[in-house]
Formats: structure tokens, sequence, C-alpha cells
């Protein structure tokens, strides 16, 4: 398979798992017909298109680390005729944002991988206006997300304990997210808990095609004597999770809201 063909059906995946989850964090982002709005760690783009509908005469910058996918972005936001949805590729850990350049900051499940988070928030509060607005989404801990939980157990079963806290969850908790947020010159942050199931295919053998991709199962599959093994233990695993509306996996996340410090002042539009 070519990698642009795995890219793309990477991005089906995601934006299909976190169906549920983005109905949420739209109608959290409230976006004006006059926004300007920053979305980082777009991927594919869906969350930058929603953000550009909504903000008519707006617009939306989304920045990704990933080229192949905001290919797909670009190409889908073009499909669509949303001339006022743009992408690059950026770190927002680094990137230089005009001060005060948008009146919102999203992300959904995409500011959790910062080498340095404080030195992130500080630098997209920067590019924030003051009293603008932030709504991130994050998942909640490794624990309280059977996907996670699920997947690891069918890789190692003779694991004792849980496994190592990876970057996914770095800011599952609220008291330390809170103060990397609060230093960084926001205010006013609130959590709201998100308990919706993630979808991973219509059948286990389709959800199986997928995982198979995941870094974890293809550095477990490298062991060529347990390979057989693994495959069928996933697809136990899988087949224990198969529901009416396909493969599903509890899933817990916070939907995190706040603002930038300072009074909001008025915008020339």
């Amino acid at each position: 398979m070519m990698a642009e063909e795995a890219a793309l059906n990477f991005a089906d995946f995601y934006d299909a798992e976190l169906t549920l989850h983005n109905a949420h964090f739209r109608v959290a982002a409230a976006i004006g017909p006059f926004d300007c709005v920053l979305d980082i760690g777009c991927g594919a783009g869906q969350t930058t298109r929603d953000a550009a509908r909504a903000a008519e005469t707006g617009r939306a910058h989304g920045i990704d680390l990933s080229a192949t996918m905001l290919e797909i972005a670009r190409r889908r936001s073009a499909e669509e005729g949303l001339l006022n949805a743009t992408f690059e590729v950026a770190d927002a850990q680094y990137h230089v944002f005009g001060d005060a350049e948008f009146d919102l900051c999203i992300s959904r499940f995409g500011v959790m991988f910062f080498a340095d988070p404080a030195a992130a928030f500080a630098n997209i509060a920067k590019a924030i206006r003051p009293g603008g607005r932030f709504i991130f989404m994050v998942w909640q801990g490794r624990d309280h997300n059977k996907w996670a939980t699920a997947i690891h157990e069918a890789l190692d079963l003779d694991s004792t304990g849980p496994a190592a806290a990876s970057k996914a969850f770095s800011l599952s908790e609220p008291s330390v997210t809170s103060g990397l947020l609060e230093t960084a010159g926001f205010t006013a942050i609130e959590f709201r808990e998100i308990k919706e199931p993630v979808f991973y295919g219509p059948d286990p053998e389709t959800a199986l095609a997928t995982i198979l991709t995941f870094e974890n199962v293809k550095n477990a599959l490298e062991r060529p004597a347990t390979t057989a093994e693994i495959r069928a233990r996933l697809l136990d695993m899988l087949e224990a999770h198969q529901t009416p509306h396909g493969i599903q996996f509890d899933s817990r996340a916070w939907l995190i809201t706040g603002r930038r410090y300072g009074d909001s002042p008025l915008r020339v539009r």
C-alpha cells in the first residue's frame, strides 16, 4: 500500500473513531462567523474544516507536523470549497505566530505530545488575543481508556502492572494541566468529562487491519515466533468488543476550556 493511501485510511479511521467526541467538541467551540481560529494538531483537517464553515467571514488555520496528512486536509478543503481554511506544517511549541493573531485556539487531542508543554502553551497564549478562548480535548488516564488497556493486554499477557504512561495521557491530571495553562497566561479554566465510546471499525477483521498499523503493535509483531499468537489474541479481544454499532471501546476524555488572560480589545472586522 502506498504511503498516501495508508495515510488516507488512517485519516478516515481517526475521524470515524472520534465521531461522538467531535460532536461535543464542535458545540463547545461555539465558533462565530467572524472568528479567526487556530487549530493545533489538525491532522487531515476535519476540525479545521468545521471551524472554517462556522467562521463564514473569518478564517481557520490548521497546523500539524505531518505534511502527508496536511495534503489530505488541503485536498478535502478544496473539494468542499472552503477558501477560508489554510494549513501549515508547524510545531506550536516553536512556531512564530503573530501576536494576538487569533480569536480562539482549538485542538482535538493534539496538545498532549509537546516535548516542553510549558513553552508550547506560552507560545499558544501569545497567539490568542486577550480575552480570547481556547478549547482543548485530551485523554484522561490510561486506566479510563479501554482502547489503550485492551490492546496492551492482548500484546503482553505476562504484564503484571499498568503499561508505562505514554504522551497520549500526559495532560490527564487536571491539577497539573491547570498549572501549565495558568502559568502560560490562561484563566477561567474548566474541565468537563466526556464519556463516549471510540469506534474502531464495523467488524473485528476491519479493526484488526487498522491496529496492525499502530507502532506498538508493529513492534510486538517484530518477534516472528509470536506473530500468529499475537494476531489471534488481538482478534479475540476485538470480537469481545463487538457491539451493534461496530467495534467500540469505552473512553474518557477532558474537554478543557478557558480564556487568554487580559481584557478583550475591540477587533475591527
